[in-house]
């Protein structure tokens, strides 16, 4: 599994409309890409920072999918009035959640 973390920075007082379009916009079309696994949203209510981590089956899956989270990200962001700071990729080495 390989995982996509997107880190946008905002007004604080803004998280709860950029958690919304996580939920809203950004899952939906998540769903809709080959390969897609899940994704976390995390935010910081005190720096307006926010992480969207998503999750992909295979490296293939992720990097097929960087043209649409690219855009969605971009999306998000200006809705959200943030900033993104960076996005890095990673191989999950380990995944454990308990329901």
């Amino acid at each position: 599994m390989y995982a996509r973390i997107s880190t946008l920075e905002g007004p604080p007082e803004l998280m709860d409309e950029s958690l919304r379009l996580a939920r809203e916009v950004v899952l939906p079309q998540g769903r809709l890409m080959e390969g897609f696994k899940g994704m976390i949203a995390l935010g910081d209510r005190h720096s307006g920072r926010t992480l969207g981590i998503t999750f992909w089956e295979t490296e293939g899956a992720m990097r097929a999918s960087e043209e649409a989270a690219k855009r969605l990200r971009q999306e998000s962001a200006e809705a959200g009035g943030d900033t993104i700071v960076s996005v890095e990729r990673y191989e999950v080495g380990l995944f454990e959640v308990e329901s």
